[in-house]
């Protein structure tokens, strides 16, 4: 009996790397076969093998096993207002949002798979002002929560915080407040690196699931500040 638990494969990570050798669309069209089956296909698996996973850790956020507008970020680059030309991501990045991002902003879970690097990441990137000043406003109110949150022992093992700061605490907010340094955070994220031989392993599933049910505190706090159901 098959296992309901997914996991990526070395023909995946192949592509990927291949890819990054031959960013153009001749190329891409001639092996496009191969994407769809080592790359979309197995993508497409592991998000649809956690659907019943995230129902239970997180029943707010969607797992949608679709080709456009789901949970698999597309491979096609938008190159209008980059300097980087080349037409295609060399990653898979898959995203669980919200059930009301499209309306709102909400916190969301991410994982990244690249033949250098995979890790996930959770939170809120770069943030609205209303959001961002709704997630300092119940840090600056609820600082004993916040600083539990954070230092839950599963939660701190497992991430880190990340993303840029202001430099100066932002307008309207005490600078000798006890929680300033996260305060003047401008995303509020927390990443955990695995290694890339991770994502080929039968139990790569399980360890994304119990990231994310480690991070519960965390996205539950965001969901909160911004005014959405965990």
């Amino acid at each position: 009996m098959a296992s309901r638990y997914a996991k990526f494969g070395p023909d995946t990570i192949g592509f990927l790397e291949e890819l990054a050798a031959n960013n153009n669309r001749e190329w891409f069209k001639e092996n496009k076969s191969r994407y769809e089956s080592d790359v979309l296909d197995v993508a497409l698996h592991f998000i649809q093998s956690m659907q019943d996973p995230l129902a239970k850790i997180a029943p707010r956020f969607v797992a949608m096993p679709t080709r456009m507008g789901g949970s698999l970020m597309r491979v096609y680059r938008d190159t209008r207002f980059s300097k980087n030309k080349t037409p295609y991501k060399t990653n898979i990045g898959i995203q669980f949002r919200h059930e009301q991002a499209k309306d709102m902003h909400a916190p969301g879970y991410y994982l990244h798979i690249d033949p250098e690097q995979v890790f996930i990441g959770i939170g809120m990137w770069r943030p609205d002002s209303d959001p961002l000043r709704g997630i300092r406003e119940r840090i600056t109110a609820k600082p004993a929560e916040w600083k539990r949150v954070i230092s839950e022992p599963a939660f701190k093992r497992q991430f880190q915080l990340g993303g840029e700061s202001l430099t100066r605490p932002p307008r309207g907010f005490d600078k000798d407040h006890e929680c300033i340094d996260d305060i003047r955070r401008k995303s509020f994220i927390a990443v955990k690196d695995m290694e890339v031989a991770a994502c080929l392993k039968p139990q790569f599933q399980r360890s994304v699931e119990a990231s994310f049910k480690a991070a519960e505190p965390f996205m539950r706090f965001l969901c909160k500040a911004v005014g959405v159901r965990f």
